[in-house]
């Protein structure tokens, strides 16, 4: 038997390689679906103003470098 006719693809069957791509796509898709969600939570949220519980010069508290209100 020769190489060529032992190769024959039945219809309707996935190959490895397509099966591979598809896999490969469909993971690049929600890669991108999901930072293109987070890029837009980003943009779109925007936090309230907030007291600060640390006054300058005591430590042990965090701060905000500057306070937007």
């Amino acid at each position: 038997m020769s190489g060529a006719a032992s190769e024959t693809r039945r219809p309707g069957r996935i190959t490895g390689r397509l099966a591979a791509f598809i896999v490969v796509a469909a993971g690049l898709a929600v890669f991108a679906g999901a930072n293109a969600h987070l890029v837009y939570v980003a943009l779109t949220s925007q936090p309230d103003c907030v007291q600060h519980l640390k006054t300058e010069g005591r430590d042990g508290a965090y701060r905000a470098a500057r306070p937007s209100c």
